[in-house]
């Protein structure tokens, strides 16, 4: 018989970690499922890539994002941009304190 790689034990481990409640049945399915997840990994490391190119897009698709330009016909002015604030401070919109200060 084969040793388990990953145990239930392992898989309490993580969702410990991951802050994730797991139950007994859990961990045991999720154990087997990484283990064959794992497997499956394996079988693709024995695979002989050497005559494989690199592909690091599949699609075609080239970058559709245009240069990050500014247009200043879009832009308020300060004033515009305060003009309907209902607290304003030399330039600023001024809004209520939502953090609080507590003795860690």
């Amino acid at each position: 018989m084969v040793k388990s790689v990953v145990t239930p034990k392992d898989v309490e481990h993580i969702a410990k970690l991951a802050k994730i409640p797991v139950s007994p049945t859990e961990k045991r399915s999720f154990a087997t499922a990484f283990e064959e997840t794992l497997g499956v990994v394996n079988q693709l490391r024995q695979l002989d890539v050497t005559q494989t190119p690199t592909t690091h897009q599949v699609t075609g698709l080239e970058n559709v994002w245009r240069d990050d330009e500014v247009d200043e016909t879009k832009m308020f002015s300060q004033q515009q941009a305060l003009a309907n604030g209902t607290k304003v401070h030399d330039g600023y919109f001024m809004v209520p304190r939502i953090l609080e200060e507590k003795d860690v």
